[in-house]
């Protein structure tokens, strides 16, 4: 892949996964320039970034129009951008938006998505791969605790790949949650952490946690990502393992993730 070894764009989400990218890209000696979601963006991103412009989630013109002023020609996606938005009553589509979304077939994720990319591209700006400059981040194979999961942890896990990856092939989401091979729990628009309490709570205990890539799945957005956040999530419900898919899942501060997981007895597992 050719990346401008000058600038990146970054279209920045909500999470720590932006300003760990950001972070990466800089080491580089990579100049980047932000756009940040009022409302899903951290503040904190603006300690990492060469420009930063804040936006409401429908504003794709202003974004096109910043970045090209910039002399961006490379963006990468990083973060998630609440998909609760497309129900908030005041949320103003720009123009741009609206003749993308009229155009939609339905409104999946990927869809959409997809449908930004193609546009971006119309107006010059390539959308990269957002895992490019975090190959590091990215799960190794393996069981990543001291603790590896039980006989019964591991039928569930296998099961739950299963569906995982079924949903995934529907777009529905990356995120099941299993106890004794009964589906407790998928993730739709909510996200995973909610997912994980709806299903916890269900389950009561011992539930296993899996999330997979999709089986298409477009590295430019919506990459699988979990940290220390969905450990004390899973906490909360004293759910006992979580397995990734290897190499396709950032993990966010893994020692500080694997420290939370070995202390509440999770494992974690990776293939």
């Amino acid at each position: 892949m050719s990346i401008s070894p000058q600038i990146l764009g970054l279209i920045a989400g909500n999470g720590k996964f932006p300003i760990l990218l950001a972070q990466k890209v800089k080491s580089q000696n990579i100049k980047i320039i932000a756009v940040g979601i009022r409302g899903d963006t951290s503040f904190l991103l603006r300690g990492f970034v060469d420009g930063l412009l804040w936006l409401a989630p429908g504003e794709l013109k202003r974004l096109s129009e910043y970045f090209k002023k910039e002399g961006v020609q490379k963006v990468v996606m990083a973060g998630q951008v609440n998909p609760q938005n497309l129900f908030d009553e005041k949320l103003r589509l720009d123009e741009e938006l609206q003749k993308i979304f009229a155009d939609l077939p339905d409104r999946k994720t990927d869809t959409i998505f997809a449908a930004v990319a193609s546009h971006l591209k119309s107006e010059g700006l390539e959308l990269l791969d957002s895992t490019y400059f975090l190959a590091d981040y990215l799960a190794p194979p393996g069981t990543l605790t001291r603790r590896g999961p039980t006989v019964k942890e591991l039928e569930d896990i296998e099961f739950g790949r299963g569906i995982s990856r079924a949903m995934g092939a529907l777009d529905v989401g990356q995120t099941v949650v299993v106890k004794d091979k009964a589906i407790v729990a998928i993730e739709a628009m909510e996200g995973t952490d909610r997912t994980i309490l709806r299903g916890g709570r269900i389950a009561r205990e011992g539930a296993v946690v899996v999330k997979m890539s999709k089986p298409k799945q477009d590295l430019r957005f919506d990459v699988p990502v979990v940290g220390p956040v969905t450990i004390q999530t899973m906490m909360k419900v004293k759910a006992s393992s979580l397995a990734v898919e290897a190499q396709k899942t950032i993990l966010i501060d893994q020692e500080k993730m694997v420290r939370l997981a070995e202390k509440a007895r999770i494992c974690i597992v990776a293939g």
